[in-house]
């Protein structure tokens, strides 16, 4: 696995801070409204982002000036090859890494003077992460596991229940509830993951490779459940390196040596959505 997929729990280097706005002499100065989308206030706005890892080799380029804007409601999947930078620019987006410079906009508020503190809260409320390998808590029941950032955000315990119930039940996990992750199958882990991002009913959902370790039948269960999601109105942000399930998605943004090479909206002339995303489920074992 590469350095992309860090765990959130390992993320963020940076010295924690209260809670709450930033004092006054640690604000950036408003920053003017600008090239990539003046006419609609996004979900998620980025401008300039650039990240280099340095390590003891040669620096690795990984996002270099992306500009990029999603609106409300749409799925949109970030495709390319394997080293391409995809899995960079979705930790940026989420706050997991910090960017050496440019800046991101949740829900038209800058973030730029956040600090780990404040991305923690924002993880628990605004953004849900779904990652490759899962990153459940292995000694912690399927319940906890969903429950957790529910009560982490400051829910109350019986409403944590009733969520985590009826996204269980939703999700085929229904009586899994008591069971371990490692009595579960890779499917059934993912699905559990996905619903512990969507406890909190998060406007924003990234998915960094949700199928990249599943078989066919369980690349198919996690794409269904996304655009399940999708026709009720959940923003997705998907990263992956395979262009079938890119296909389920509105929009297809291109990723290549740490730039967008294309963005393409699949418009009239593509097949509507739930024609894409059948499409993506008859694929053969």
């Amino acid at each position: 696995m590469s350095d992309d997929s860090t765990p959130e729990l390992r993320a963020g280097s940076r010295e924690p801070g209260a809670q709450g706005p930033v004092p006054r002499a640690e604000s950036a100065a408003p920053r003017a409204e600008s090239a990539v989308s003046r006419a609609e206030n996004p979900v998620l706005r980025a401008e300039g982002l650039v990240k280099t890892h340095r390590g003891e080799g040669a620096p690795a380029h990984a996002v270099r000036g992306v500009d990029l804007a999603v609106r409300r409601g749409e799925f949109v999947a970030v495709t390319g090859p394997s080293g391409a930078g995809k899995s960079t620019l979705l930790h940026l987006l989420g706050g997991l890494q910090r960017p050496d410079s440019g800046s991101i906009w949740l829900d038209g508020e800058c973030a730029d003077a956040w600090r780990e503190a404040r991305w923690a809260v924002e993880r628990r409320k605004r953004i849900g992460i779904v990652f490759q390998f899962f990153n459940l808590v292995s000694d912690l029941s399927v319940a906890d596991n969903v429950e957790l950032p529910a009560l982490l955000a400051g829910v109350p315990p019986k409403r944590a229940r009733a969520e985590r119930t009826e996204l269980l039940a939703e999700l085929g996990l229904a009586g899994k509830e008591r069971s371990m992750p490692g009595e579960l199958s890779g499917g059934e882990q993912q699905r559990v993951a996905l619903a512990r991002a969507l406890v909190n009913r998060p406007p924003l959902l990234l998915a960094d490779e949700p199928a990249g370790s599943l078989d066919s039948k369980g690349t198919r269960e996690v794409m269904r459940l996304l655009s399940r999601f999708h026709q009720r109105g959940q923003t997705i942000v998907l990263v992956t390196h395979d262009a079938r399930l890119a296909s389920a998605a509105d929009r297809v943004i291109s990723f290549f040596d740490g730039r967008i090479a294309d963005d393409a909206t699949l418009d009239g002339g593509a097949p509507p959505r739930r024609g894409g995303i059948s499409g993506v489920l008859e694929l053969k074992d």
